[in-house]
């Protein structure tokens, strides 16, 4: 039977995915506005945000993809050290956890005794978790980071693909930049939610890095027209 996966698995692709269409959705608005700082044909503004949106979905995808089997192969690396560690000295290892939970105000007697059965249950889970901060099982699939980040790029990247394309000249530009930045306001409240950091610095910092990256975009594109 599958195993269902885990809350820690499940917030992790969505992390992916907020951050893929964070990044969709800055990516593509730098690149469109970029060229409509030199161009008012639409044609060329849609075509250069598709390629943009092509280039970054791949990109994007395995991009999260190597970044997460590194991940992995280094928490393999620390599990097959652990699993030596216990063999050679598990009082060691024991002493290290009840360590733990004694330097975060847990009386010896009660971190003692949570040790003893914890490390009963399962002692490879516990001394991972004390010694690298991971749960063994809890490993995160690339395959899925890199396919949530390959429909979220995208997905992202059709907000400023249509508000460039089919707004009115006169004001596709400024439409555009108004609709990234309620889009970033979004995604990156999002993240603060997923990564449990502040909101508003959160908002903050996602807005004002898209509305910087379009600035400069349009003004370079407007040197060359």
């Amino acid at each position: 039977m599958k195993r269902k996966m885990t809350l820690a698995q499940r917030v992790n692709i969505l992390r992916a995915s907020v951050m893929g269409a964070n990044d969709g959705i800055l990516s593509v608005a730098g690149i469109v506005v970029g060229v409509a700082g030199a161009t008012t044909n639409s044609y060329s503004i849609l075509i250069s945000g598709l390629a943009g949106m092509l280039a970054g979905t791949i990109s994007m995808a395995m991009g999260e993809y190597v970044s997460v089997n590194t991940q992995k192969d280094a928490q393999k690396m620390a599990i097959k050290r652990q699993k030596a560690a216990l063999a050679d000295d598990y009082d060691a290892e024991s002493a290290m956890v009840t360590q733990k939970y004694v330097d975060q105000g847990i009386s010896v007697p009660l971190a003692q005794q949570a040790t003893k059965e914890m490390m009963q249950d399962d002692a490879l889970v516990t001394t991972v978790r004390e010694r690298y901060g991971f749960n063994p099982s809890e490993f995160i699939s690339p395959y899925a980071a890199g396919i949530a980040s390959m429909i979220s790029f995208p997905t992202g990247s059709i907000l400023p693909l249509v508000s460039i394309t089919f707004f009115p000249p006169r004001i596709k530009v400024l439409a555009t930049v108004i609709a990234v930045a309620v889009a970033l306001a979004i995604t990156g409240y999002s993240a603060a939610i997923l990564g449990n950091a502040d909101r508003k610095h959160s908002v903050i910092r996602n807005v004002v890095a898209g509305l910087l990256t379009m600035l400069v975009t349009y003004f370079i594109g407007h040197l060359f027209a």
